[in-house]
């Protein structure tokens, strides 16, 4: 490989070349000398910026959860608009795209990358699955607050029902396509189903 390529942001172009490694190869086939490969530089700009390997993912999965956090704030700005069902089966379609369902086995896979987003702050070792719950714990709460779901609805098993769910959907591995907006739709209503029949009219 060429040793002068220039990287202008050498940390985001790796990051993004381990993304797609990841969507095609799947977590056994994301190495070091993938990654470089697929970005054209050198093996030693990885460890330029970064110690190991194990620390360029753990910053990589970081980034990628973070990235949820703007659809964390579009979830919840649904709050009051459409249905409730509605509004969840759009969030989960997105909130578990391609990327965060092929970052969850990534960390599954990897004992020494789970340890590491432990260290990095509360939640960390299932960095995707915690930002997607977070977003719909809130969006859950703020529908509360406004009367649409029962006032003694239990969110946080809703959300781990919903979260749950969702990911055994998205993740499965027998159908590359993702489930449909109605097979999401039918998982959301049964699980809300008790607390939006009660909600206040």
């Amino acid at each position: 490989m060429p040793t002068g390529v220039h990287l202008r942001d050498a940390r985001q172009q790796l990051f993004d070349a381990a993304e797609r490694v990841l969507l095609r190869a799947g977590p056994n086939g994301l190495t070091s000398r993938a990654v470089t490969d697929e970005a054209g530089c050198a093996k030693g700009v990885l460890h330029r910026y970064f110690n190991d390997f194990d620390a360029f993912l753990a910053d990589l999965v970081l980034d990628r959860a973070g990235r949820l956090e703007a659809q964390t704030h579009a979830l919840r700005e649904t709050a009051g608009t459409n249905t409730v069902a509605d509004n969840l089966t759009a969030a989960l379609t997105t909130l578990f795209g391609p990327v965060p369902v092929a970052i969850i086995p990534l960390i599954t896979f990897r004992d020494e990358l789970r340890a590491r987003l432990r260290r990095a702050g509360p939640g960390g070792g299932i960095a995707i699955l915690a930002q997607v719950s977070t977003a719909v714990a809130a969006y859950l709460a703020d529908e509360r607050g406004l009367g649409r779901i029962a006032a003694d609805a239990d969110i946080d098993s809703l959300t781990l029902s919903l979260v749950g769910g969702g990911h055994l959907l998205f993740a499965d591995r027998d159908d590359p396509a993702p489930p449909t907006a109605a097979t999401v739709h039918k998982l959301v209503t049964t699980v809300l189903a008790d607390v939006v029949q009660r909600r206040p009219r």
